[in-house]
């Protein structure tokens, strides 16, 4: 039994295939918009992808167990009014501030400072504008995990003593010494000469910003050169992940204390993770997949009336070799499977093709502009597959039709 399963099946894809090389324009036609449907589907999933892997990327800095404090923070729906207000409420925070929460926190297992600005650098002929100037406590590069390709991160004597000394990203390294050993080299920051001491390995571009454009230098060193009044902000790591939130609970209450927040008002300070950052993003590609299943849906149901229609065209062209099959010994059933594989087959190619144009989509955008796309490798058995349901589902009707047919009037049939 199962033998002749499998031989109806193949030949009933074999006709299918059939069919679709004897008509090539009926069959495009007929599969357009099941062609258009999974294109969509495939194109969104991919651009959802490849923000989920930048998202994951600009987030993994702070780890399962970090967090980050700020003077403001707004995560999701943008909210001009609640920006104005926190603007007017919310005091810069300071190194005062961050001493107290370093001396009283009892389950942080690092907490580091850190501020920036845009800068410009310079080294002998060669200019870099808008570099992201960093100064950070030694201990940044524990909490953001900093990986060093060449020389050493900063310490805590370079920043108690305020010296002269930087860690350039990849870019900077490219551009200035791309030959080079850059340990020990002199590089002008903003007018200040500073001694290379150590080149970040590269972490690449996302959506044409580059991650590499970037020098650290001691926060004190920092601190010396622009003042500590504005810009400060915290970086902190929990004991571990089993007492994350009680860590953030813990900041969350010395600060409070120590910015006299009565209880019952909001913070003044932000704090923000890469749960919380996830769950944002989260919500709002949700948003974005719901209204791609919406569109999906109308060309679904569009592709499958169509494909519906064109097998009902098929079973009339065809009634009398239907006749003749059953007059040979053929049961119901044989009828029914064979047009459910044929428009089964139909739409899953109808699938297969739009699965390789959003692939072909995804490289040219990939290559050409700055979106990360990203096809995920479930992509080929999700558009296929849907396709393939969706012409199971309406090739139901022609079937049940051509499987009724009485084997004496369908021999009658003109052929």
């Amino acid at each position: 039994m199962a033998k002749t399963n499998n031989a109806s099946f193949a030949e009933a894809a074999r006709v299918a295939f059939g069919s679709l090389r004897a008509s090539k324009l009926r069959s495009f036609l007929t599969l357009l918009g099941i062609i258009l449907a999974t294109t969509t589907l495939i194109a969104v999933m991919s651009v959802i992808r490849g923000m989920d892997d930048y998202i994951a990327n600009q987030v993994a800095d702070m780890g399962v167990d970090g967090f980050r404090v700020r003077r403001m923070v707004m995560i999701g729906q943008w909210d001009p009014k609640k920006f104005l207000e926190m603007q007017r409420k919310n005091p810069q925070l300071s190194r005062e501030e961050f001493a107290f929460l370093k001396r009283e926190s009892k389950m942080l297992r690092e907490v580091g400072m850190e501020t920036n600005r845009q800068t410009t650098l310079n080294f002998l002929t060669e200019r870099m504008e808008e570099v992201e100037l960093r100064g950070v406590s030694a201990n940044i590069g524990v909490i953001t995990n900093t990986q060093i390709a060449q020389g050493r991160y900063l310490t805590d004597s370079d920043d108690a003593r305020r010296l002269q000394v930087a860690v350039i990203g990849h870019e900077v390294k490219q551009k200035f010494f791309p030959a080079v050993d850059p340990i020990g080299k002199t590089i002008d920051v903003g007018g200040r000469p500073f001694t290379v001491v150590g080149v970040a390995k590269e972490q690449g571009s996302v959506f044409g910003q580059s991650r590499d454009r970037y020098v650290v230098i001691p926060v004190e060193t920092y601190f010396k050169h622009h003042g500590s009044r504005m810009g400060i902000g915290y970086a902190a790591l929990a004991m571990d992940r089993d007492h994350f939130e009680q860590a953030q609970d813990e900041v969350r209450s010395l600060l409070r204390a120590w910015r006299h927040v009565p209880p019952g008002e909001v913070d003044n300070f932000g704090l923000f993770s890469s749960d919380s950052l996830m769950a944002a993003w989260d919500q709002m590609t949700g948003a974005i997949a719901a209204t791609a299943v919406a569109i999906v849906s109308v060309f679904m149901v569009v592709g499958g009336v169509v494909v519906m229609n064109i097998m009902l065209a098929v079973v009339t062209e065809r009634t009398h070799e239907i006749g003749i099959r059953k007059s040979i010994g053929a049961r119901r059933q044989d009828i029914l499977n064979q047009f459910l594989v044929e428009s089964s087959v139909l739409s899953g190619t109808g699938g297969f093709i739009g699965v390789m144009i959003a692939w072909i989509v995804a490289v040219i955008v990939r290559n050409t502009t700055s979106v990360p796309m990203s096809v995920p490798g479930s992509a080929i058995f999700i558009g296929v597959g849907l396709s393939a349901v969706v012409g199971l589902f309406f090739g139901i009707y022609p079937a049940n039709v051509a499987s009724k047919l009485d084997p004496i009037e369908a021999l009658r049939a003109d052929h």
